[in-house]
């Protein structure tokens, strides 16, 4: 059986417009809960997903990515 692989390429219809509506979507919230709407996000999008595999994959991703990043 293959091991399932994140995609990695960009596979988003209109991600600029996706990008938009994520900000927007946070319009008005205090950062706490600005935070947790991000955090339900990712636990219902990791439900959706449901792969084990390439969700571990994905945290590892974001961990490397937030560690690279300059402050």
């Amino acid at each position: 059986m293959n091991t399932p692989a994140l995609i990695r390429e960009p596979h988003i219809a209109d991600p600029d417009s996706f990008y938009e509506e994520l900000i927007a979507s946070q319009h008005g919230l205090s950062d706490e809960q600005a935070d947790m709407a991000l955090a339900k996000l990712v636990l219902i999008l990791a439900n959706h997903i449901g792969d084990r595999q390439v969700l571990s994959q994905a945290l590892a991703l974001a961990r490397s990515n937030t560690l690279a990043a300059k402050p």
